[in-house]
């Protein structure tokens, strides 16, 4: 085991906290890294893993982690920008597999999930295209009426039951509802905190 190098790329993941989701630029309002995408992407692919109930929900949680590693070399490139610019993904995930002593792992998880021929490798896009919903969701609950038009076509990519199931369920809910909702709004809490 080669500590400098696991280092070297520990390290090298760290940039994708400071590196911004570009498409954000486009629709005007709001703002996210990567590694935050990253973060919540992670535990869409483990509800959607547990939905499905037939998956192997380690590797899911892996291909999560990994699905975006490439952006600590080629940033985040958005739907604009990949129309005008050639990205060398496959060969940022080399470089970055061959640099660490288990990359080959990394490499064959990676190589699975841009494939997606595996009830994984689909349900993990489909956990990256939910995230992207959800965060066009709350910028629509925030007033962004131009998120709501985004939405449409991310929707029309998912391909696995679970997620079109939940994508339903984000467009009927309000982003505040987990906290915020018809009910709590009644309490006494939002006005006092319940003192005298």
């Amino acid at each position: 085991m080669n500590n400098k190098k696991v280092a070297n790329f520990l390290f090298e993941v760290g940039i994708l906290a400071r590196t911004p989701r570009s498409g954000f630029h486009f629709l005007g309002t709001g703002d996210q890294t990567v590694a935050e995408h990253i973060n919540r992407v992670s535990y869409v692919g483990y509800m959607l893993a547990l939905m499905d109930g037939t998956v192997d929900i380690s590797k899911v949680l892996q291909m999560c982690l990994l699905h975006d590693i490439s952006e600590t070399r080629i940033s985040d490139l958005n739907y604009v920008h990949q129309k005008y610019v050639e990205r060398k993904e496959d060969q940022a995930h080399k470089d970055i597999t061959d640099s660490i002593p288990f990359g080959d792992k990394m490499f064959d998880l990676i190589t699975e999930y841009e494939e997606r021929k595996t009830k994984e490798s689909l349900l993990v896009k489909d956990a990256d295209n939910l995230e992207w919903i959800l965060a066009l969701k709350e910028e629509v609950d925030t007033g962004n009426t131009r998120a709501l038009s985004w939405i449409k076509p991310a929707i029309k990519r998912l391909k696995t039951k679970p997620a079109q199931e939940i994508a339903k369920e984000i467009m009927k809910t309000d982003s505040n509802d987990w906290w915020f909702n018809k009910k709590s709004q009644k309490s006494k809490w939002w006005v006092n905190r319940n003192k005298n």
